[in-house]
């Protein structure tokens, strides 16, 4: 059987896809990391990379190989947790992905309880795009991800967190409520694109991707995209936690004519069914959902981030 350190090895080359970048990372030398590699072929008696193409790519056999380690080195770090535990020496590292919407308000208003309430915990945050957090959950180097849902995998174990609802921010609105139609009037600042939020106001909302002002601006900030309507009019989306956040008074219900429904996104965390951190990822969540979960609401349309 292969060892552990050549298990590692093959991750670390499946993931720069280069020989020279993954003996840097594992701090060996390249002539030792490709012996490895091969003698760990030969050991399985299958090539796991194709070394014609360049970069590297994994073979079919090396990516279901690539599966199976990946869960091997998984259980082994729970055996080295458990030495660690017993022996007093041990502070879990939890690393969280979060979209940056929600990253936004969640980090300043979770900071000090996540603090707090998880003393032994060594908690990584990092802002993560939604496909980015699933490639990294795929890939077992976040260990859950804060997003917008809904998600569904088998192999994932899925938690609501809260209900959002969606506001127009437009200040020349003296409105309490707005339909999607009447929007169209009104030019928009929208997120950039890879933002999902984007994505589910532009279906929501019937958008076209066109600017009517002849020039346009989209970032991934949306306390810029306020103030671009401050400056310009028009409006922009805001999520109910940014709109507390912020202390924004000129905000408008989106309401659709036809089923009388207020658009809203589901905010959701997931993590692999078998994560060993699961009882550290549990209490984050549970500080989490005793802030932002609120009860009622049914008249709230929840939007795909697709």
């Amino acid at each position: 059987m292969i060892s552990i350190q050549q298990m590692q090895y093959i991750v670390t080359v499946a993931e720069e896809r280069q020989f020279q970048r993954a003996s840097e990372r594992c701090f060996v030398t390249q002539p030792t990391l490709s012996m490895q590699i091969k003698k760990a072929e030969q050991t399985l008696g299958n090539q796991i990379f194709d070394r014609s193409r360049s970069p590297l790519e994994l073979t079919e056999y090396g990516k279901e190989l690539l599966v199976i380690v990946r869960d091997v080195l998984s259980e082994y770090s729970r055996v080295k947790l458990l030495g660690e535990q017993r022996s007093g020496a041990y502070r879990e590292q939890v690393k969280v992905g979060i979209i940056p919407t929600i990253a936004g308000y969640m980090l300043p208003g979770m900071f000090d309880e996540w603090m707090k309430d998880l003393k032994d915990v060594e908690l990584i945050i990092e802002e993560m795009k939604t496909e980015e957090i699933l490639i990294a959950l795929e890939e077992k180097t976040i260990d859950m991800g804060i997003l917008a849902g809904p998600v569904h995998q088998p192999k994932w174990r899925t938690t609501v967190l809260f209900h959002e609802e969606i506001y127009a921010y437009a200040p020349m609105i003296k409105a309490k409520t707005i339909s999607p139609q009447k929007l169209e009037e009104y030019h928009p600042w929208l997120l950039s694109k890879g933002n999902c939020l984007r994505t589910q106001m532009i279906h929501f909302c019937e958008l076209e991707e066109k600017s009517k002002l002849g020039w346009n601006y989209e970032g991934g900030n949306i306390e810029l995209l306020v103030k671009m309507v401050d400056l310009h009019d028009g409006y922009t989306l805001i999520p109910s936690n940014y709109k507390g956040l912020l202390n924004l008074k000129n905000v408008v219900r989106i309401q659709s004519d036809e089923l009388k429904e207020y658009p809203a996104r589901e905010i959701i965390a997931v993590s692999s069914n078998r994560n060993p951190k699961w009882s550290s990822l549990e209490k984050l969540i549970r500080l989490v959902q005793l802030k932002y979960f609120k009860s009622g609401k049914e008249d709230l349309k929840l939007l795909s981030w697709k």
